[in-house]
């Protein structure tokens, strides 16, 4: 299966497409590309035979992988200056969500006089970038979750400020992407399962909004039947091609969804991730039957017409129950506890989520003491 598409931008679909990154370099006019990448990923034979075959057209090819799994605004800096030391013309973020954030953000700031939290996704703060200084980028997820590749913003840890920020720009926008899902072959279960989920989320989350975008609240409902019907298999036959293509496909259309926005999910994943350094996806598959059940007053009637779309009972509860009855088959905690270490800072989490962006474009505008309610139920397991 391969498929050429111009939405959001131009994107490269099917198995062993990643063979064509220089070729599409030099379309891009990139000649001396740095490669930004998860560290877990640097000195593996993907990367390294994409590496030579860059070589062997003649790129001046850079890797920077000094990257956390939550980057860091410090790792974007460190990525800035190996860019501007290696004379570097252009991005390849290649990996998780990770190293397409940083990558993408490295991009965008790396010709800047202002500085990455400048560009924080508030009011018109994008414009304090000279947008023709911005290099190309080239996008090519290496797992299912994020769908970062098809973003015009990063999220990024401001640790003096212990909070995510979400940097944004336009240029962002990655100008190609390639979804190869030979790629994610590789994925172990686990993140298989946990970047699915945070796939579901964001389709759902947009699906959700209350936002007039029909277009996305499309794709939105057509990207849930996908990861309905292809995440089990993935995480249970992870050399399955066609599920592991719907599933980079699936979280590709998450991220093209939420342009209608996002919600509670990713407004208590932020804080909770900046706080504690834990897994995005993983946070958002456990906080999902939460949130759900938070927003039922406002979302119960359109989760409905969904459940009727993947067949099943039309109704808010089959389509909960179907939630709950897959994270148990792919082996998704039901708690927070199981992955954050203490519950003393919950309220702090609830005042941080009431200020997030997602948090404004969730159903219900939940305030302070009611966030912290909801993490408290998760971390607990009482739903």
């Amino acid at each position: 299966m391969k498929a050429n598409w111009n939405y959001p931008t131009d994107v490269r679909v099917g198995a062993g497409r990643v063979s064509e990154l220089p070729d599409l370099c030099r379309e891009l006019k990139i000649d001396a590309p740095l490669l930004v990448t998860d560290p877990g990923l640097a000195g593996l034979p993907m990367l390294i035979d994409v590496v030579a075959s860059c070589e062997q057209a003649g790129l001046k090819i850079g890797i920077f992988s000094d990257i956390k799994s939550n980057p860091s605004g410090a790792n974007v800096n460190d990525g800035v200056e190996v860019y501007r030391v290696g004379n570097h013309d252009g991005v390849i973020a290649i990996g998780g969500g990770s190293g397409l954030d940083a990558g993408k953000a490295i991009a965008v700031i790396a010709n800047q006089t202002c500085s990455l939290w400048d560009l924080e996704d508030i009011g018109d703060n994008w414009l304090k970038a000279d947008a023709d200084k911005i290099p190309p980028i080239i996008g090519v997820p290496t797992t299912a979750g994020t769908g970062s590749e098809v973003g015009r913003a990063s999220v990024i840890v401001n640790e003096a400020e212990h909070k995510k920020a979400i940097i944004f720009h336009p240029k962002m926008l990655p100008s190609s992407v390639i979804l190869d899902p030979e790629l994610t072959v590789g994925l172990p279960a686990g993140l298989t399962a946990a970047t699915g989920m945070d796939a579901l989320s964001h389709n759902l989350e947009a699906f959700c909004s209350p936002v007039y975008h029909p277009m996305a609240e499309g794709i939105a409902i057509e990207g849930i039947r996908l990861i309905k019907e292809f995440l089990p298999t993935a995480v249970a036959e992870g050399s399955n091609i066609e599920a592991r293509t719907q599933m980079i496909v699936a979280s590709s259309m998450g991220a093209t969804a939420f342009q209608r926005g996002l919600g509670a999910m990713h407004a208590l994943a932020h804080p909770l991730g900046a706080i504690y350094d834990a897994h995005h996806g993983m946070l958002n598959a456990i906080l999902m039957p939460y949130v759900l059940k938070a927003n039922y007053k406002e979302i119960h009637t359109r989760i409905a017409r969904l459940a009727r779309y993947l067949e099943l009972d039309p109704d808010f509860d089959a389509f909960l129950n179907w939630v709950l009855s897959m994270r148990e088959q792919i082996g998704i905690h039901h708690q927070l506890s199981a992955i954050i270490p203490e519950d003393s800072r919950l309220d702090e989490i609830g005042e941080m989520a009431v200020v997030d962006p997602s948090a404004g474009t969730n159903p219900i505008l939940h305030d302070a003491l009611t966030y912290a309610g909801i993490a408290r139920s998760a971390y607990n397991g009482e739903l």
